[in-house]
């Protein structure tokens, strides 16, 4: 069971890590004009969506990977 705490520890640490990572990425393509269609963290289905001005923001199904 420790394992398991374990792994999810980790797994959301890494999340976090390159969520800040990637949100770096959308602050500065947004100020240098650059448009940016959309945000999400993680893939597969969508579980939360958003409609910004002109980027989509979203959430989706397994947190592993961040994308612009």
């Amino acid at each position: 069971m420790t394992v398991i705490i374990s792994a999810f520890k980790i797994i959301f640490l890494l999340g976090f890590l390159i969520l800040i990572h990637e949100a770096g990425h959308l602050v500065v393509a947004k100020l240098c004009k650059v448009r940016v269609n959309e945000f999400a963290i993680g893939f597969g289905p969508t579980i939360w969506k958003a409609q910004g001005i002109e980027t989509k923001y979203a959430i989706r199904l397994i947190p592993l990977r961040w994308f612009l």
